[in-house]
């Protein structure tokens, strides 16, 4: 369990306001509305064809080679999803844009474009995630309604998952220092219904909801951890407030943890099983809370540090950028030139001049043959095949289109049965 946390990310957009144009925002939602496309995939295709319009045309016939053949989300379709959004009162945010939230950039696939209804200013300050068991006590919902007022009028916004008991609980007290929910299905689906009131008080005191599902659809179970990477993701420390052993704000905590952020739990009595979980993290590390004090000695002196870009992360991207590790913000900011558009005109980057040919059927043997369903380091599997690592990033990005492998964090991927 992670103790401490990680500096503050860089965000490079703070130097300059680069909002995608009309056409790339168009295209960046095509390609993640297709199918077999996630956030890391999006990152690989753009750095594989050089921009979302070039992926889109390309992505059948990268995909064919691996024998499958995938969905392409249509110009139409993507139009109607940014009309409904914003018949909603909302917008996407993409990751290169200064709306987007600094620390979320941070992680590990961090979704390139972001659904929003609300006041887009809140995304901008610092967070704190508070999260806990659904079926809370009394005890726990006040406990977690006075962490999250002391901390909103210590200037934080209090980011949930506007689930039942603690999550709603600190929804409720942060209204007035602002607080943003995350969705784990599309933005027009509320879950739970029985707190759409909270969901409507929230717009109105000039909180957020927030979203990486297409409207209309419907959460489902493996969804929920997919949201809370996101609710983990955009604070600098997760708080639990009781959380059962097994409990899905366990997740959260791990996810936090894994992002290197500070991970947070208030001790309860042994003899509530609601309060298992919480003390098995205080056992394993994490900070113990009684009050916001003790989140506020960790976080704000962090928070204190500048957010200041490396030198490099507006420069064009070099011919070696498919050899590097991926950091969100850099890749994004350095997908463009530094005036914010490239010599394309869409604003993504040029393809690679190392892009390599296909792939030969022997070549596709031996990287399958290395992987398993361990989660496995690329950078393992370059060394043990011996193939080109651009050879290998192309090979598991055609894996990815068809549904064979999967992505895990620290750059990590394990093969699908």
């Amino acid at each position: 369990m992670v103790r401490g946390a990680s500096d503050p990310p860089r965000d490079a957009s703070r130097t300059d306001d680069e909002c995608l144009t009309d056409e790339q925002r168009l295209a960046w939602l095509q390609l993640i509305r297709s199918e077999n496309v996630g956030p890391v995939t999006f990152r690989e295709l753009i750095r594989h064809f050089g921009s979302a319009e070039a992926a889109i045309e390309g992505l059948p016939e990268l995909a064919a080679r691996s024998g499958r053949r995938v969905r392409v989300a249509g110009r139409a379709e993507a139009e109607r999803e940014i009309e409904q959004l914003a018949r909603l009162g909302g917008q996407f945010v993409a990751i290169r844009e200064r709306s987007y939230p600094a620390w979320l950039k941070a992680i590990d696939a961090a979704p390139p474009l972001i659904s929003l209804r609300g006041t887009v200013d809140v995304l901008a300050r610092p967070m704190i995630a508070i999260v806990g068991a659904r079926s809370a006590s009394v005890v726990g919902c006040r406990l977690a309604q006075r962490l999250a007022r002391d901390l909103g009028d210590a200037g934080f916004v209090i980011v949930s998952g506007l689930a039942r008991g603690i999550d709603a609980a600190a929804h409720q007290a942060a209204l007035a220092g602002g607080t943003v929910a995350v969705f784990a299905g599309g933005l027009d689906r509320l879950y739970p219904p029985e707190n759409a009131a909270l969901a409507a008080r929230i717009l109105e005191a000039g909180g957020a909801h927030v979203s990486e599902m297409p409207l209309g659809w419907e959460p489902r179970s493996r969804d929920f951890p997919r949201r809370n990477r996101l609710v983990s993701g955009m604070a600098s420390g997760t708080l639990l407030v009781e959380a059962a052993q097994r409990s899905g704000s366990l997740i959260t905590a791990r996810l936090a943890g894994e992002q290197g952020r500070a991970v947070f739990a208030v001790p309860g009595s042994p003899l509530d099983p609601r309060a298992a979980g919480t003390n098995q993290l205080i056992k394993q590390g994490a900070h113990l809370v009684t009050e916001a004090g003790d989140v506020l000695e960790i976080v704000a002196p962090m928070l204190g540090r500048a957010f200041a870009p490396p030198p490099d992360w507006l420069a064009a991207r070099d011919d070696g950028m498919a050899e590097r590790a991926f950091d969100g913000a850099a890749f994004f900011t350095g997908m463009f030139d530094a005036d914010g558009a490239s010599g394309s005109g869409e604003g993504d980057s040029e393809p690679s001049a190392s892009a390599p040919s296909e792939p030969t059927q022997s070549e596709r043997e031996r990287l399958i043959e290395a992987l398993g369903p361990v989660p496995t380091e690329i950078d393992a599997l370059i060394r043990f095949t011996n193939l080109p690592a651009a050879l290998v990033q192309g090979l598991l990005l055609e894996l990815d289109l068809a549904g064979r492998i999967e992505h895990h964090a620290g750059q990590r991927v394990s093969l699908l049965e």
